[in-house]
């Protein structure tokens, strides 16, 4: 489990594709304090650590994604160079800083458009119509790892859904999400309450 309070950057260092998708990740964890096996969300998909180390350019990990896991993440965010937003499994008696966060990619959104508005960003996110009944004003939404709070939400013509954010001068800071521009794919992931409360819905 998770918060969506990304505690570092990291970027894709090397890149093999086989069976599986082994991915080498540069970051500023101390990885003597990380197990093998251990979970770590990369902008939002959690993924495990099968391998570490320290080289000249500092600390690294590797993990194993999935062809089901590149599928369903947002295109290019496996591509060396790309950075991604990190957040290690939460611990008992950490503090919940943002909402409970599993790690699982619901769907790839697309932002459509960013405003300044003060010192902050307007951010305009399309939803797929899978995801729409799911998000709503005021509601807790994962996007690319970071706990975000959803301004509102537009239904579309199509069934997909337009939801507002704002992306504060901090957010922006110690986030990828100082790339954030029209076009570029986003991996959300809904509350964890409103995939529930729709389960139950649908068992009538």
């Amino acid at each position: 489990m998770f918060t969506g309070i990304i505690t570092d950057i990291g970027t894709v260092r090397a890149r093999e594709d086989r069976g599986d998708t082994r991915l080498v990740i540069g970051t500023s964890y101390d990885t003597d304090t990380i197990d093998l096996g251990a979970s770590i969300a990369c902008s939002g998909a959690c993924l495990t650590v099968v391998d570490k180390g320290r080289d000249a350019d500092g600390d690294w990990f590797a993990i194993d994604a999935s062809a089901e896991t590149v599928a369903r993440t947002a295109g290019g965010m496996w591509d060396v160079g790309r950075r991604l937003n990190l957040e290690r499994a939460l611990k008992v008696g950490d503090e919940l800083g943002g909402h409970i966060v599993t790690g699982h990619v619901d769907a790839v959104g697309t932002i459509v458009s960013v405003t300044p508005v003060g010192d902050s960003w307007g951010l305009v996110v399309s939803a797929p119509a899978s995801l729409a009944p799911h998000i709503a004003a005021k509601g807790s939404i994962t996007v690319e790892g970071v706990s975000l709070t959803v301004n509102e939400v537009t239904d579309q013509a199509d069934g997909a859904a337009h939801f507002t954010l704002n992306i504060i001068p901090h957010t922006r800071a110690m986030t990828t999400l100082d790339e954030a521009a029209a076009g570029r794919p986003v991996n959300l992931e809904i509350d964890i309450l409103a995939r529930y409360l729709a389960r139950m819905q649908a068992r009538g």
